[in-house]
């Protein structure tokens, strides 16, 4: 659990910077984009800790989550390689959820 939340403060501390920096860039040019998170995860909880902790992270938001809970709709403020993106929630936040909630 400390190490979850370790990584969560990490992640939402960069991701804050990261979104100061776009948002004060006056010649920013962000592309919003929706990325289809394929879950490992597969509790009730592990799924629920890890869509409200992308959600709180500054420039994502957990939109839906698949009936058979296979995955998870995420919106990014500034997309640019959606690869990226399930990498870093995989190795960063999925993996300390599934450590904790299974």
């Amino acid at each position: 659990m400390v190490c979850l939340a370790a990584v969560f403060a990490y992640e939402v501390a960069s991701a804050n910077l990261a979104m100061a920096a776009l948002i004060l860039n006056p010649k920013r040019r962000n592309r919003p984009g929706f990325v289809r998170f394929p879950l490992r995860v597969r509790s009730h909880a592990a799924i629920t800790a890890l869509a409200n902790a992308i959600t709180m992270t500054p420039g994502t938001m957990t939109v839906d989550v698949a009936r058979d809970r296979s995955a998870l709709l995420v919106h990014v403020f500034h997309l640019e390689d959606p690869e990226a993106v399930v990498r870093r929630i995989r190795s960063r936040l999925e993996r300390w959820v599934a450590e904790v909630f299974e």
